[in-house]
């Protein structure tokens, strides 16, 4: 038996995705005003394999249970859990396998952080296991999805804090962030298939969902985050507000490489492969690290709630 199937199905590729916990630790040392230290270097970095392994056990699932859809991919459609040449028995000691070891590395770090990483494990279920099976039903399926980028980010912060819970608004930016990117995602998989019967027999929700629709909800969602984002920076570092602008200009440039042919946010492991994306990030995350650092008076005027008297 050919291991190559089950190590595939597991996505070791997506665990860049992980990535999106940065965010949650760099928030939790800026607010907590905790030290880097050697053993939060150590904390994150088994914080980001217990992550992995447990997205592991969703996508190993995903996989096996989306099969009977996938034959309706133009791409999927050559997966080998779509072939059903692979053991279920095999298919769920993966799951169980990659979901204890996670979990079990992640309780060696803190309560909190397994508590995190058995939420992602649950909405991992209710996304893809009947009866609820979420990623049928039209925009609850964007939307609990989206849910894993808050549990990431939560993720993040109880690496280095299990003390304080972080913002609401932060979580909830956070979680419509998400939520754009999985209808870009969608938006972008529709028009490739360019078929709405075909689309509909591969996802349920897109019998539901159409161009115009799925456009009109990223919208939605990335104007929610932007507000959340945006209360957060206000309370507790105002100057980042100026990221704005630049946030919204990275939300713009995302949506336009959904028009491309085959488009890559389709395969969000693949952005990296993105130079303009890449350079525009790292712009927008020295801008981030830069406001962090140096302070702007004048940007209390923002703050002052006196209106300007017209001169007479």
């Amino acid at each position: 038996m050919s291991v190559n199937p089950y190590i595939r199905i597991a996505r070791p590729d997506h665990w860049v995705k992980n990535i999106f916990i940065i965010p949650g630790v760099v928030f939790a040392i800026f607010l907590t005003k905790t030290s880097v230290t050697a053993g939060l270097l150590f904390h994150i970095t088994l914080g980001f394999l217990a992550t992995s392994l447990v997205a592991s056990a969703n996508y190993v699932i995903n996989e096996w249970l989306d099969a009977e859809f996938d034959r309706f991919h133009p791409v999927k459609k050559n997966r080998a859990v779509v072939s059903g040449s692979m053991s279920v028995q095999v298919i769920v000691m993966e799951y169980f396998l990659f979901a204890a070891v996670g979990t079990s590395i992640a309780a060696f770090v803190s309560l909190h952080l397994a508590l995190s990483e058995f939420f992602l494990l649950i909405m991992g279920v209710v996304y893809n296991v009947k009866p609820m099976r979420t990623k049928d039903i039209p925009y609850v399926d964007v939307l609990s999805e989206s849910v894993n980028n808050a549990i990431r980010l939560l993720l993040g912060w109880f690496l280095v804090t299990d003390m304080w819970l972080p913002p609401v608004s932060l979580v909830i930016g956070y979680w419509m962030g998400g939520a754009f990117l999985m209808a870009i995602k969608r938006y972008a998989e529709y028009r490739m298939i360019g078929n709405p019967q075909t689309a509909g027999q591969y996802r349920k929700s897109f019998q539901k969902y159409d161009e115009v629709s799925l456009l009109v909800s990223s919208v939605f969602y990335a104007l929610v985050s932007i507000f959340f984002v945006g209360v957060f920076l206000i309370k507790y570092r105002l100057e980042l507000i100026l990221t704005i602008p630049f946030l919204c200009g990275l939300y713009c440039v995302y949506l336009k490489l959904s028009y491309e042919e085959d488009s890559v946010v389709q395969k969000p492991e693949k952005l990296y492969r993105e130079r303009g994306l890449m350079l525009y990030i790292i712009f927008l995350i020295s801008l981030f690290v830069l406001l962090l650092l140096f302070d702007i008076p004048g940007l209390s005027l923002f703050l002052d709630k006196s209106l300007l008297r017209i001169p007479s």
